[in-house]
């Protein structure tokens, strides 16, 4: 990753937020790649409920905690884990959103989906934002691993999700916002 400084120049954090109907009315949630935590500090002020924040780098996860600790954010549960390999270690149908932001060109978005699915209550929310299929961004995976909209969507759908809505969340990425069903 680049520095925070750099990363944080690619998101308007608010407008992604918005597209991405993470508002007051989300009670709990989880974050699969927090890194910094870009997303998880500002969306742990929005909700109700607690924020699981995952990250597999020891350091990024000790920034969320500072971050959050910083601010008085109580309701963020950061941890280390590496959720591809052992899953979230979160139980079944307990989050009412998850928010993969940037994760899905891993070598196992299939497997990531299931453990979302697994983690939403029927209803429950799904957000995907991704880096959008153009060499001109400045940022973001190899364009030989780079998933496409199409690509997600299907993935989402295969793993049992149904299509809210898509997002352009221009200038660098895409959204797509999905829904387990009831």
């Amino acid at each position: 990753m680049p520095d925070e400084e750099v990363w944080r120049t690619f998101f308007d954090v608010a407008a992604i937020l918005n597209a991405m109907e993470i508002d007051e009315r989300v009670v709990d949630v989880a974050e699969f790649g927090c890194g910094y935590g870009t997303f998880t500090i500002p969306v742990a002020l929005k909700i109700s409920g607690r924020l699981f924040a995952l990250d597999i780098e020891p350091s990024l996860v000790q920034t969320v905690i500072d971050r959050a600790h910083e601010i008085g954010a109580k309701n963020v549960v950061a941890m280390v884990r590496d959720f591809l390999n052992n899953g979230t270690g979160l139980s079944n149908n307990i989050l009412d959103y998850v928010m993969l932001f940037n994760i899905l060109h891993d070598d196992d978005p299939d497997q990531i989906l299931a453990e979302a699915h697994r983690l939403l209550t029927p209803g429950g929310k799904l957000g995907i934002i991704h880096w959008n299929y153009d060499p001109a961004t400045p940022r973001g995976p190899p364009m030989s691993i780079r998933p496409r909209p199409e690509q997600c969507l299907k993935w989402a759908r295969d793993a049992g999700f149904d299509l809210v809505k898509c997002c352009d969340l221009k200038p660098y990425h895409y959204g797509l916002l999905l829904r387990r069903p009831m």
